[in-house]
């Protein structure tokens, strides 16, 4: 029995033989093997996260806008608050200026009541001026500007302004020796400072 070369299938290697009807072409090892299934969001529809962002994104938006308003009621009511405390402040200092007129109409009293007797006897107009000035001086003292004007203490720069320096034997270096302008008030109430001479240091 003779035996004949075993040829290979022209099926597969011709490309002129016919492959029947339905039969797919045969598996090749260098194709590429399909993929997993393709997400949604792939085929332009929207996945899953989209649709949990978009009430986020409204959580936010609302959140914002309360701020906002929170921040626009605050500066409204920091502006009447501004208002208010000037309107106030002005007020207490028309009646600190109203009270403090008010204490010095008796001394403009006694001064056109000294005027009006200026041709009397000289040596009563000088103590009807001295009692206007030491009303003055009371009214300023009720008003918390006690005047001092001592010597013989010790030069102070918070209260003393010097206006010159003396050489003076019976005064100790550094103390005021003459007033020559009262002082007012004393630490932050403060009018003025006494002007006053000081005894030469050595």
């Amino acid at each position: 029995m003779s035996t004949h070369p075993q040829e290979p299938d022209r099926a597969a290697s011709d490309p002129g033989v016919g492959v029947p009807e339905g039969a797919g072409p045969p598996p090749r090892g260098d194709l590429p093997h399909p993929g997993p299934p393709r997400s949604d969001a792939a085929n332009g529809e929207p996945g899953p996260d989209a649709a949990g962002s978009a009430p986020a994104e409204d959580e936010h938006t609302t959140a914002i806008q309360e701020l906002e308003d929170r921040w626009r009621r605050a500066l409204a009511d920091l502006d009447n608050l501004r208002k208010r405390h000037a309107r106030e402040l002005e007020r207490e200092r028309a009646v600190e200026r109203s009270r403090t007129a008010a204490a010095f109409l008796p001394v403009l009293d006694n001064l056109e009541l000294a005027l009006t007797h200026a041709g009397a006897d000289p040596g009563a107009i000088v103590e009807g001026i001295r009692a206007v000035r030491d009303q003055a001086v009371n009214v300023l003292e009720l008003l918390g500007y006690p005047g001092h004007a001592e010597t013989g203490v010790a030069f102070d720069p918070a209260r003393h302004e010097v206006v010159g320096v003396v050489q003076d034997p019976d005064a100790p270096p550094g103390t005021v020796v003459e007033v020559l302008r009262p002082g007012y008030g004393d630490g932050e109430r403060q009018l003025r400072p006494a002007a006053v001479t000081v005894a030469k240091r050595e």
